[in-house]
């Protein structure tokens, strides 16, 4: 038996070691369409996806169904958009597993390359990484289809949802009692294009997420708009593929240094913010959202090292034009002329750009709607996230026009204003992941607390048989 059929071995021994309490307890609900409805549907099978589908089951809610739109193994960004070498999270932080030691990526590893790879290793590797989630996916034998794209969302009878997907079998619907949004980055929304490059063609013009031909780059200029992470891993891997200039362009005074998400990594943060009150909550997010997420040196240096990189700070994109000779970007330092335009600027919160949530999503509630900050604390952007209920659920903007979102739950980069990084990130994982689903076993119980009782009034299992010694000594003689 080879070190990682070992390994698999001993995660489902400590799984059954720490299996209590293991009587079933949810009531089977019948959809309309005559068949058993799911308790939960999970919509993202990533690694935030993985982890609630496991610990779903764990809290012995066993009709579950993962969707991803992805084929098996290319869920997320790692195998795709991701364009860094390695993770940026320190090789010991822990996440999918669940404080479970056979399932952290350490036992993995130390199984697959041995002990001394362990530690010598510095970060983890995207690729590993990937391989590593799918390892954990198949080991604990978790319910998801591939290739399913969830389109609808709808009420139904019951209190149930009816959900439409696209499948490489056409159209489904499948109904479930509660679904979570574990839709990592994307969430409740699209990926961002500032306002002055939104009417370029998309063969100049892409965002960081889009699929990119870096090959075809070679003696090409690329303009990258942004400062982050992902803006310097796409700087980065355009130089590496031979671009001849490759200009970096940051709208702040200076690029940021300081990592925020490094300082909150700490079980207090992690645990309670969304404990906090509103005022506190986005006062905290405010600040470590405009601050933007940095990036480590090795980040940096792959960029530095290449004379054909271009860093120019303090710049505002005023204007764009298509000529035919490639791009020209007017800036506030002057023009720069680009063959191709890569956006490296988030998300935009608009709820309405997801079809899924075309049903209801003028009314779901927003910070703006529920939070007035200080003057001082202002931020357009901010107010779009959406407000959340204590079990990650949407709330309704107007009460009773939609009340059939609160069985949706969000579990993704949309629900850092009201949790913290919890939906989006490894390291909030063991506290983020426990708590949603808390809220939902919480949920699917109130909700039948009328069977509950009813089933426990009809309890009369004895737990021992009375006699008496006299009995005893009669039926001897």
């Amino acid at each position: 038996m080879n070190d990682l059929s070992a390994l698999s071995a001993l995660v489902q021994a400590d799984l059954a070691k720490t299996a209590h309490p293991s009587m079933p307890w949810l009531m089977p609900v019948v959809g309309p369409d005559g068949q058993p409805a799911l308790d939960v549907l999970v919509v993202g099978g990533g690694q935030s996806g993985l982890a609630i589908a496991f610990a779903l089951g764990r809290s012995l809610v066993k009709n579950v169904l993962v969707v991803d739109k992805a084929e098996e193994g290319r869920e997320g960004p790692w195998l795709t958009y991701a364009r860094m070498p390695t993770l940026r999270s320190p090789k010991d932080y822990t996440g999918p597993d669940l404080d479970i030691p056979s399932l952290t990526y350490q036992s993995w590893h130390e199984a697959k390359f041995g002990t001394e790879s362990w530690r010598d290793l510095n970060l983890i590797s995207r690729e590993n990484w990937a391989e590593y989630l799918l390892w954990y996916r198949r080991v604990l034998d978790l319910p998801v289809r591939n290739s399913c794209e969830v389109t609808d969302i709808a009420p139904a009878d019951h209190g149930l949802l009816a959900v439409t997907m696209r499948t490489s079998r056409g159209e489904e619907r499948i109904y479930t009692r509660k679904l979570v949004l574990a839709t990592g980055q994307e969430g409740m929304g699209d990926w961002s294009i500032p306002e002055p490059l939104r009417h370029l063609s998309a063969e100049r013009c892409v965002h960081s997420a889009a699929p990119i031909d870096f090959a075809s780059l070679r003696g090409r200029r690329v303009a990258v708009i942004g400062a982050g992470a992902s803006a310097f891993d796409n700087a980065a891997t355009a130089l590496e593929h031979g671009a001849a200039a490759v200009h970096l362009l940051c709208r702040r005074a200076a690029i940021q240094l300081v990592q925020p998400y490094r300082w909150l990594t700490f079980r207090g943060f992690l645990r309670h913010f969304s404990d906090l009150d509103d005022a506190w909550r986005w006062r905290f997010m405010r600040a470590i959202l405009e601050m933007r997420e940095a990036f480590p040196q090795p980040t940096y240096d792959r960029c530095a090292r290449h004379a054909a990189f271009d860093l120019q700070e303090g710049v505002q994109i005023e204007s764009a034009r298509e000529t035919a000779d490639g791009v020209v970007l007017q800036t506030s330092r002057g023009a720069v002329v680009a063959d191709l335009v890569i956006c490296g600027t988030g998300i935009e919160m608009d709820f309405t750009k997801r079809s899924e949530l075309m049903r209801c999503a003028d009314n779901i509630a927003r910070w703006v709607d529920r939070y007035r900050p200080p003057a001082n604390e202002q931020s357009e952007r901010l107010a779009q996230f959406p407000y959340l209920a204590d079990d990650y659920a949407l709330c309704e903007r107007v009460e009773g026009h939609t009340p059939w979102i609160g069985n949706i739950h969000l579990f993704a980069i949309a629900s850092t204003m009201s949790f913290g990084p919890s939906g989006s990130s490894i390291n909030a994982m063991t506290t983020a992941v426990p708590k949603l689903v808390s809220g939902l076993t919480r949920g699917l119980f109130r909700a039948d607390i009328d069977k509950y009782w009813a089933s426990f009034s009809a309890y009369d299992v004895p737990q021992a048989v009375v006699w008496h010694a006299e009995e005893t000594a009669e039926s001897s003689t």
